[in-house]
């Protein structure tokens, strides 16, 4: 049990979740929001994201990826404490679990509108199939630095312009602006981890952006992903204004400046809590700006 959980790197969950509240604050401000869509919207994510990570684990160790000379915390497939035969059915498990949580949450959502819902559902295929094919397959596309596409579209756009309109069902483009935000900082955590096993994946092959461009480029392109996040959710801000304090979010700043530090001068060896920094930092800015539009709306 301690190995699957291991395997389901949970600390990567929070990135599931500050979509999800991201998303679910702006539709709350817009009126009265169903909890029961909401739950089975963020089980729904919790299940891509798990899915995500044994798929990851199991396709970088059967390419070879995942070896002893890897920076970051041991995988349970290269480890053994899991079996490729095992993960591959956990794999598949998850696959029918998130099938099953987002048609339920369809069923929810759009009990009379079959279009909307078929809509929904292709997304969610999409969705399975791209977490599936990142490490997995012939030429998953992880590999050739499409990693950093697929957490922009499914884990910032998809999920948050997807958990805004399951509540409110009408299309307000600016919310692509929020969307964006988080789809950018999952993609810092990412770059983190891809900065940081910089040399084991250039010598297995693994052409992720970092090793495309190098550390030094991935150090601006890291600066220019979480700025960027942050200059989203200003012209949000203000295009939807309220009051000051909807920019409390900028206060994750100083967060951001660290984490921005480590990646530039921190040995590739010390830089794996600074993932986690950043995975919580994409927290606590959801937080913040959730609170930031709860707050507006009572003052």
């Amino acid at each position: 049990m301690k190995s699957w959980i291991t395997a389901f790197r949970l600390r990567t969950l929070p990135l599931a979740f500050a979509g999800w509240l991201v998303g679910t604050s702006i539709a709350s401000d817009k009126g009265n929001i169903s909890w029961a869509i909401a739950t089975l919207t963020l089980v729904t994510a919790f299940f891509l994201q798990i899915l995500s990570n044994l798929a990851n684990d199991y396709g970088d160790a059967v390419s070879g990826v995942d070896s002893e000379k890897r920076d970051g915390p041991n995988r349970m497939v290269q480890s053994g404490a899991i079996t490729k035969k095992a993960m591959g059915r956990a794999v598949v498990l998850f696959s029918i679990l998130c099938l099953l949580s987002g048609c339920s949450l369809l069923y929810l959502a759009f009990p009379n509108d079959f279009s909307k819902a078929l809509i929904f559902l292709s997304l969610g295929l999409l969705g399975i199939a791209a977490a599936i094919k990142y490490t997995m397959g012939k030429n998953p596309y992880g590999y050739a630095g499409f990693g950093d596409l697929f957490v922009f579209v499914f884990f910032g756009v998809v999920l948050v312009f997807g958990t805004y309109y399951l509540q409110v069902q009408l299309l307000d483009w600016m919310v692509l602006l929020p969307a964006a935000s988080i789809g950018l900082l999952s993609i810092g955590v990412l770059n983190v981890n891809n900065i940081r096993d910089i040399e084991s994946d250039k010598a297995s092959g693994k052409n992720s952006i970092p090793v495309r461009i190098g550390r030094k480029k991935a150090v601006v392109y890291h600066v220019f992903l979480l700025t960027s996040a942050l200059f989203l959710a200003i012209i949000f801000s203000i295009q939807n204004f309220n009051s000051w304090i909807q920019l409390i979010f900028l206060i994750i700043t100083i967060l951001f400046i660290k984490n921005i530090k480590a990646v530039s001068s921190k040995p590739l060896g010390e830089l794996d809590p600074f993932l986690k920094q950043m995975a919580i930092s994409t927290l606590l800015f959801s937080i913040l700006f959730s609170l930031g539009i709860g707050l507006s709306s009572i003052l």
